[in-house]
């Protein structure tokens, strides 16, 4: 839960809607979020009963003109759907139609990391201090969290819900259970990673404090045992960028957390292909891995691979070349008929 205490007339029924969505298996922050801004909202027009008419929709529509199609769609969405689960309970609420999809989901380009970047990261995060003496710090996980996030391509809510009992270190695997498309994966431990998150561990495990190695405990803690979030982790991030030299654009440009991922998919192509894999027979597995519906979540990584490393097409070129014969051979093999 984010921390946020609803205060308007719809006050129960949001928590109510989001413990429905959390055993429904949906992750809930963004919802979190999107009714705290409605509750912002029917507080501020002091609705006393708790009915969405549509002129309280238009009126809160009109104020979002200065936000992304993308944004917006995200939160009719859920304003639809909430207004659809009080209608069931007897609440007579206006249910806006959902717009049309005009945004390109696919036209976003995400910050791919250099391998130089990677290893610089990594470095600095070995060496980050305090500036004062703070228990609560989640600095104690960073580097194990770091490596962990572009070692897998997790995304950074799955490594925050990640529990003792999700790392299993026998086998070499880790079990999302939470995850975006409510599907439960499982991913590898490379022996590198494996390492790095046995000493997290083990340090840990020194801690002087209980049940921190409960099967049910958060993996990722800080030393006074309380649970990390995507927001104290991304923190540590921008100093990390900052202490790189690697300049923070903004404006939903990045570098990201989330930019950690479309960079593992992008150096595990790359390598892929190194090791004399087609890159498309390398797009099923890649894309299971990484939790994805469909290929077309997955595929746009092999132009984003392809424009950052110009040699990729070449040696895709000759690990095909015997089913696509270049034009130039063919026009030779007509002129000897």
């Amino acid at each position: 839960m984010i921390n946020y205490t609803y205060k308007s007339v719809f006050a129960r029924f949001f928590l109510d809607f989001i413990h429905m969505k959390d055993a429904m298996g949906y992750r809930t922050p963004k919802i979190e979020y999107i009714l705290k801004e409605l509750d912002i909202f029917f507080s501020k027009e002091s609705v006393n009963e708790p009915i969405i008419t549509k002129s309280l929709i238009v009126k809160w529509r009109n104020e979002k003109a200065n936000e992304s199609e993308r944004t917006l769609y995200d939160k009719w969405s859920i304003i639809s759907q909430f207004s659809r689960y009080m209608g069931h309970l007897g609440y007579p609420c206006y249910v806006p139609p959902m717009p049309l999809k005009h945004f390109n989901q696919n036209s976003f380009i995400p910050y791919i990391f250099t391998h130089e970047q990677i290893q610089a990261l990594f470095e600095a995060s070995n060496v980050m201090t305090m500036i004062y003496n703070n228990m609560d710090s989640k600095m104690f996980c960073v580097p194990a969290m770091l490596r962990l996030l572009y070692g897998t391509g997790l995304r950074i809510g799955e490594a925050t819900s990640l529990t003792n009992g999700d790392v299993d270190f026998e086998k070499g695997t880790i079990l999302l259970r939470k995850t975006k498309n409510q599907q439960q994966r499982i991913v590898i431990m490379t022996p590198s990673l494996k390492e790095v998150l046995l000493q997290y561990v083990s340090y840990k495990g020194k801690l002087p404090i209980q049940h921190t190695s409960d099967k049910d405990a958060p993996f990722f803690i800080s030393p006074s045992g309380s649970a990390v979030s995507k927001c104290s982790f991304y923190s540590w991030y921008r100093k990390l960028l900052r202490t790189c030299g690697i300049p923070f654009i903004g404006d939903n440009r990045g570098p990201r957390v989330h930019d950690l991922r479309h960079t593992f998919a992008v150096h595990s192509l790359m390598k892929l292909v190194k090791d004399g894999v087609d890159i498309y027979c390398a797009l099923p597995i890649l894309a299971t891995y990484m939790g994805h519906k469909t290929l077309m979540g997955t595929e746009r990584y092999v132009r984003l691979t392809q424009e950052m490393y110009p040699d990729i097409i070449h040696l895709e070129e000759s690990v095909s070349s015997y089913v696509f014969p270049s034009i130039a051979l063919m026009k030779r093999a007509n002129e000897n008929e």
